[in-house]
């Protein structure tokens, strides 16, 4: 893939901040108002100390007051308005485009998760746009309406004392120079800060799902000193950031400090020469806190802008990576299939490795056809079974459902006709019903009931309190493994598919269990072209074909009295297991 162009300011005005102009606009004249009544206290100061005090008008200090009063309640009721309207689009924001990542991550194929933690993934999803919050939230319109804030002070500087402004002016662009050097150092930091984190919630969350076996080796310190690691690493990422942050506020506080007391003595001697009042003098000391504050603040802003424009660097990284039913070549759409599935001289390998795991695969396995997988453990029976669920593509050779290339079918339109049965099923964290029910969530009541009752879940859910209603927890964790395949198998009926592909589906089964599953699943395979893996020999006798597979080829193909007769490989497997 090409590397991602890193989003810079222009590239985030267009896609993020242009669209939500409007918003944006009005965030701007309410910071233009806040900012405006902010400068009513310092110029007043001026007006109260050189007008009011020395003619002792009482009606005007009155007006004064009340006057600052209207200013200090717009700028509180603007400041308000401003918070209400931008954070809550920030917010909105974050949670669109955690939804558009989201969605573009299940888009990305099988052999991307291969390569990914999945709590990295979580982390890229959650934590990556929070950044975001800065461009369109307070961040970035508190950084224009700062900007606009210490232009008009300056101009009001320059008004009571050009050789003072002009003396502030010189530590402020060295302060400037710094922060900007120092952005550019930060960037990276905070780039790769995303990375380190996502890596070490994916652990974490890793050692937490796998918590049974990691007591029941008793590998806690290992996973204790794996997770410091990673925790000092963030450290070491933060510290170099933090590095950076106090170069920029010690500078601006020694920098604009020196700038301060040097106004003091230039202020103080004009003052004694009678060139500069006693107002002015004041309300030069309040403007140039109106000055500095903002590019203070802008110093601070430019982080989390920093921060917010490496978290969309990522972001975008993810967001350009190739969806697998976006290809061009996959333009077929498959209305309606019979389900007659042909490999034909299909060879693959993953792109990380050169080797080939099959070699020029042929079979066809027709509808209501049983076509069984058999052979050692690594000799590529789960990778024809992922090429036949188009987790994969082959290297070379072709794949046909109907006669139909499946390489240039429309992934959705094929996977609706499909149906899976793992070894290790996953469950997810709810009810029976609603693991059940997520392979067809239109089903009705009776078609429930029906999956329920062939797949044989009644048999211990009528002795639940609750039923179908009960709570399973994450992964299935209260259930047993006979239990979690049967309503693996209640889904998979209830998804009505037309090829069928089952890795084992009895293996996790007692003896009872598995008589009762194998009838609900010669009901399930009837009429369906189905691919199933065997590790019990036992169970796939009535197969229409067993294909024998040894190192990435088929050694021996037939059925079960075909197979015995040769006495070959298959023969020996089935002779071996029996004596077991």
């Amino acid at each position: 893939m090409e590397k991602t162009k890193k989003i810079n300011l222009l590239s985030a005005f267009k896609t993020i901040i242009w669209p939500r102009r409007r918003l944006v606009f009005i965030g701007l004249i309410l910071i233009i108002f806040s900012r405006l009544a902010g400068l009513a206290l310092p110029l007043a100061s001026k007006y109260l100390l050189d007008d009011i005090i020395p003619s002792k008008d009482v009606e005007k200090l009155k007006l004064l007051i009340g006057g600052v009063i209207v200013a200090i309640a717009l700028q509180a009721i603007t400041s308000f308005l401003l918070t209400r309207i931008l954070s809550v689009q920030a917010q909105y924001l974050i949670s669109e485009l955690r939804i558009q990542v989201q969605k573009k991550v299940l888009s990305l194929p099988i052999s991307f998760f291969d390569n990914q933690k999945s709590g990295a993934l979580v982390s890229r999803i959650m934590s990556d746009v929070e950044g975001v919050r800065n461009l369109i939230g307070t961040g970035l319109v508190q950084l224009i309406g700062g900007t606009f804030t210490a232009i008009i002070s300056l101009i009001l500087l320059l008004r009571i004392s050009v050789w003072m402004t002009v003396f502030v002016l010189v530590p402020v662009a060295v302060f400037g120079v710094v922060a900007l050097k120092a952005f550019k150092y930060i960037r990276p930091i905070f780039k790769k800060r995303a990375k380190i984190n996502a890596q070490v919630k994916g652990r974490l969350t890793e050692t937490l799902a796998g918590v049974r076996v990691i007591k029941g080796f008793n590998a806690e310190k290992k996973e204790n000193a794996t997770f410091e690691e990673g925790a000092l690493r963030l450290f070491e990422n933060v510290k170099k950031s933090l590095t950076a942050t106090a170069l920029m506020t010690s500078s601006s506080t020694f920098l604009l400090g020196l700038a301060t007391t040097g106004i003091m003595g230039i202020g103080g001697y004009k003052i004694m020469h009678d060139t500069l009042t006693t107002g002015e003098f004041i309300s030069f000391t309040l403007l140039l806190g109106f000055m500095i504050a903002p590019i203070v603040q802008m110093s601070n802003i430019g982080s989390q802008i920093t921060d917010a424009l490496a978290g969309l660097d990522r972001t975008e990284e993810l967001m350009n990576e190739i969806s697998e039913d976006n290809l061009p070549h996959r333009n077929i759409e498959l209305e309606e299939i019979s389900g007659t599935l042909v490999f034909d001289n299909v060879s693959f390998s993953y792109q990380e490795e050169e080797k080939e795991v099959l070699h020029n695969i042929s079979f066809e396995a027709t509808l209501g056809s049983v076509t069984a997988l058999v052979g050692s453990s690594g000799s590529g029976k789960s990778t024809i079974a992922g090429l036949t669920a188009s987790f994969l593509n082959p290297t070379s050779g072709l794949i046909t459902i109907d006669g139909v290339n499946l390489s240039k079918v429309k992934l959705n339109t094929y996977r609706n006709r499909l149906g899976v049965v793992l070894q290790d099923e996953f469950l997810f964290e709810g009810t029976i019903r609603e693991n059940i029910v997520f392979a067809n969530e239109n089903a009705s009541e009776e078609a429930v009931l029906k999956a329920v009752s062939s797949a044989y879940v009644n048999e211990f859910t009528d002795r639940f309190e609750d039923g179908l209603e009960t709570l399973i927890g994450e992964r299935g964790v209260k259930l047993s493994g006979g239990q979690r395949q049967r309503i693996a198998i209640a889904r998979a009926i209830l998804a009505d598919p037309k090829i069928l592909i089952l890795d084992e589906a009895t293996s996790n089964l007692d003896t009872e269990s598995e008589s009762l599953i194998q009838k609900s699943l010669e009901n399930l395979m009837e009429g369906r072209t189905t691919l199933v893996i065997a590790h019990r020999l036992s169970t796939i006798k009535k197969a229409n074909q067993i294909l024998v597979i040894e190192q990435g080829s088929i050694a021996e193909s037939g059925n079960h009295e075909e197979l015995i007769e040769k006495e070959g490989r298959y023969y020996n497997l089935y002779t071996l297991q029996a004596k077991i």
